[in-house]
């Protein structure tokens, strides 16, 4: 009797700590990811006159780094997520404007903003199935687009919210019409942030997230807390939308009211769909891709390069399952001789 309840103990250990071995060796970082992280450096010195557009993408990539956390991570499928990318420009630009211009203030200013809106919504969002998520999360998203169009006074209209002036980075560093300050502002910004969304998504939290995408149903009988996890990664994912805002308002010094309208949700989805949901690098690649896409058809064909753009898009969803990411895997995992 007494031997079988001290070995009870020892029989869950090797179980945990199997587990934790896992999670460590998932967060461990590979050689790929530095190679990654090299090409921003790279691009510094290959790419000196096109930093804005690189500082853009950077911005475009932790867009779809937030839209990664709770549709590739959580299952939460969303069609307004501009909505806290919006708020978070507007934050930050009413905030400069009022004559606190601080980088990292803003910064912090428009995750907060967002952040509260990404929780006080998560309950009405997450009430229903795909389908009301879909329509909810527009819902939002257009009736912040009326309110800023009707709220002239304070966030411009249609004209935009003007008289941004952002202070020097660290009080060194000023903002200059070539774009050096701004890209290594946005890339350290990104390169931080993913470095956290990296963190959370592998830990325990991060693999409940993983057991609710799969069967939301059977997670609860394990002892999860389903609400609270998609409570808090939807509020995680709005912070991170609202961060990007932020950065696009500080680089431009200039907010439009397009920052709520509803292409921009809708080529955020298409650009995770591009590069891959739930592997936090799919969102980067899709960002970098759609827009060096993006510019350079614009550049041959300005007329019709959406025609040519959606070519693209169709041969990715043809050839490249999973997306970007999933193609680089099954490279990576192809041996010759081998079928697939």
């Amino acid at each position: 009797m007494s031997s079988g309840m001290t070995s009870a103990p020892n029989s869950t250990a090797p179980a945990a700590d199997f587990d934790a071995g896992r999670l460590r060796d998932a967060a461990r970082w590979r050689l790929p990811e530095y190679l990654f992280w090299c090409v921003p450096v790279l691009a510094w010195f290959v790419f000196p006159d096109d930093l804005a557009l690189l500082s853009q993408i950077a911005i475009t990539a932790l867009f779809a780094l937030s839209l990664d956390l709770i549709l590739g991570y959580a299952g939460i499928v969303s069609l307004g997520h501009a909505a806290f990318f919006g708020l978070g420009a507007y934050a930050s630009g009413l905030l400069a404007r009022a004559g606190w211009g601080d980088p990292l203030l803003g910064l912090a200013a428009a995750g907060v903003a967002a952040g509260t809106a990404g929780f006080v919504s998560s309950f009405l969002v997450l009430r229903g199935a795909d389908l009301t998520r879909l329509m909810v999360t527009l819902g939002v998203a257009s009736m912040l687009y009326v309110i800023a169009n009707k709220a002239t006074a304070i966030t411009g209209g249609v004209d935009g919210l003007q008289g941004v002036e952002v202070q020097p980075l660290l009080g060194l560093f000023a903002f200059d019409l070539y774009g050096k300050t701004a890209y290594v502002y946005t890339v350290a910004v990104l390169f931080v942030m993913f470095w956290l969304a990296r963190r959370i998504v592998h830990s325990p939290f991060g693999l409940s997230l993983h057991g609710i995408r799969l069967n939301a149903a059977r997670m609860p009988a394990l002892g999860t807390p389903l609400n609270q996890r998609l409570v808090t990664v939807y509020t995680i994912g709005a912070v991170y939308a609202g961060v990007a805002g932020a950065l696009l308002t500080q680089t431009t010094q200039f907010v439009s009211i397009d920052v709520f309208s509803f292409s921009r949700s809708a080529e955020l989805l298409l650009i995770l769909v591009l590069g891959g949901t739930g592997s936090l690098y799919g969102g980067l690649l899709g960002a970098i891709v759609f827009m060096t896409t993006h510019h350079l058809l614009a550049d041959i064909n300005p007329q019709y390069w959406q025609f040519w753009l959606g070519w693209v898009l169709i041969a990715v969803v043809l050839f490249a399952r999973d997306g970007l990411m999933g193609l680089l895997r099954r490279v990576a995992a192809f041996k010759p001789g081998s079928r697939t």
